[in-house]
């Protein structure tokens, strides 16, 4: 019979809720991109092509700082990782003020570029950090729990978007950055607060919480990951999965208030406070109703079966129903909800010593989102709703993961 394994223990107790809350400062960071992508569409006078460069910034740096994070965690440890991914991330916030100041679209980049460092430290340390407070067997279970924040954080972007940048909008374009460059300042400040309180956490000693799994799991037993890291099939798919997944995530919430707009004729603020209570709101529920199933269903079960669900939902937006596509762009994030911490998880299984550099890769996968809102920006320029036939592309490449490559193996 297999064992059954405690979701942690209580000496990580304290520690787990301090990092488990820094998924929901970089879930704020995240869905304010959106938010700004928008706003700087009507205030900067760019195209939906040009405000894809947004997250181009954000995830860009994704691609530059997986290695070095994943060097430094590797070198300094897990809390000083955080330390550097919340330093970097308030320096960013910080350059708002002269980026507003100076009403540039590129200083903006800057400083969202920053951010995005910050917040690919962040990740790249966060995930393990969370995998390694308990058992491997309960990872999975852990790094959900610990999204499902991330979630939470989701929604409170378009909601404190709706609240400073949109509900604080003048005539000219200094007035409508003026609420930009408040709210980064607060942002900033609050993320300072929070790095100085975490820098006063003492961190139990860690055992190697990624050993070889032994038994309880649909895993081919590995005595040690001796072969290199890129001969381990279930992390280079992975990584690719992930590089996709986000690729998706990021076209899809980047022009969900576009869609708003433009197909269900909402105004900038109710569009940013559907995003934040209903289309978050259901991610997070997907979030712990997902971690819930996943107690009864394998994970890469559960992964398949959402990706399937998210091909459905996309070609029912694509065609423009009014109120059915709209439900249909809303479910796209019940299904999004566990596909970015189980492909995390699922990839690092049974790594070992391994483990930090394979989690500084798959964060790099988050160059995904760098791209791909300029590609669906493209074709929304001509109808928004026709671009969401191109996420179908990365749900099919996520299915065929999880049906076929999450397996750890020897060959």
């Amino acid at each position: 019979m297999t064992p059954k394994v405690a979701f942690t223990e209580k000496k990580f107790l304290i520690t787990l809720i301090f990092v488990t809350s820094l998924f929901m400062f970089w879930g704020v960071a995240i869905s304010l991109a959106d938010v700004l992508n928008r706003h700087f569409q009507a205030v900067l006078h760019v195209s939906k092509a040009q405000s894809g460069l947004v997250q181009f910034s954000i995830f860009g740096a994704y691609f530059i700082m997986g290695i070095p994070a994943g060097l430094f965690m590797k070198r300094f440890g897990y809390k000083s990782g955080v330390l550097l991914g919340l330093t970097l991330f308030a320096i960013g916030s910080f350059l708002f003020v002269p980026a507003a100041n100076s009403e540039s679209f590129g200083f903006f980049r800057l400083a969202l570029f920053i951010v995005g460092c910050g917040l690919s430290t962040l990740e790249t340390v966060a995930h393990p950090f969370v995998a390694s407070l308990g058992h491997q067997d309960t990872s999975d279970q852990r790094i959900n729990f610990a999204q499902s924040f991330n979630a939470l954080g989701t929604m409170l972007g378009p909601l404190i978007g709706s609240f400073f940048v949109f509900g604080n909008v003048g005539e000219s374009t200094t007035d409508g950055l003026a609420s930009v460059k408040i709210l980064y300042i607060v942002l900033g400040a609050v993320v300072t607060t929070v790095a100085i309180c975490f820098s006063f956490v003492k961190v139990p000693a860690l055992t190697d919480p990624h050993a070889p799994i032994t038994q309880g799991f649909d895993v081919e037993v590995v005595p040690t990951p001796s072969k290199k890291l890129f001969h381990h099939r279930h992390f280079v798919w992975a990584a690719i999965s992930q590089l996709f997944n986000v690729a998706a995530q990021a076209g899809t919430w980047a022009f969900f208030m576009n869609f708003c707009h433009e197909k269900m004729g909402m105004t900038d603020q109710e569009s940013s406070r559907y995003m934040g209570i209903f289309f978050m709101g259901i991610m997070l529920v997907g979030r712990f109703v997902g971690t819930a199933m996943m107690r009864y269903i394998a994970p890469n079960k559960l992964l398949a079966t959402f990706a399937l669900g998210n091909i459905l939902m996309c070609v029912i937006v694509a065609q423009s129903w009014g109120w059915p596509s709209f439900i249909a762009l809303l479910m796209i994030n019940f299904f999004f909800s566990i596909m970015f911490p189980t492909i995390f998880s699922l990839g690092i299984k049974n790594l070992g010593e391994q483990t930090q550099q394979a989690s500084s890769f798959i964060s790099m996968g988050v160059v995904g989102g760098a791209f791909f809102p300029i590609l669906m920006g493209r074709i929304a320029d001509h109808d928004v709703a026709t671009a969401y036939y191109l996420p179908i592309i990365c749900y099919a490449v996520i299915f065929v993961f999880a049906v076929k490559f999450y397996k750890v193996s020897v060959k």
